[in-house]
């Protein structure tokens, strides 16, 4: 199983800009597809974006798509999601999983985005 560092996430104005990082420990973060969850107060997890095991191919939420980026540095051990022109509805505590997910979430790093 891999191990996985949520880190990035602050405090921004509607409109600005965040890029969140996920740090995988282990020999085989490169085997799995990755995904970014967020989880708002009194809401369900939910999807945000996903990117294939090479890089080759991402998917997003309709929520956010055109607004955020997904990518990962394999060498790096480490995914990124780039968040552009955040809206208040973006608040939310972000976290990383694998594909398929693993048992347990690690702690998320929050974003919050004010109006």
């Amino acid at each position: 199983q891999v191990q996985l560092v949520e880190s990035g996430g602050g405090l921004v104005q509607a409109g600005g800009s965040l890029r969140l990082s996920c740090a995988a420990s282990g020999r085989t973060f490169s085997n799995y597809g990755m995904d970014w969850y967020r989880q708002a107060p009194g809401k369900e997890r939910e999807f945000v974006a996903r990117i294939t095991s090479g890089g080759r191919s991402t998917y997003y939420a309709d929520s956010v798509k055109g607004r955020f980026t997904i990518s990962r540095d394999n060498a790096r051990n480490t995914l990124y999601l780039q968040m552009n022109s955040l809206k208040p509805e973006d608040t939310a505590i972000y976290y990383c999983n694998t594909v398929p997910p693993g048992g347990s979430w690690g702690q998320g790093t929050q974003v919050t985005v004010s109006s």
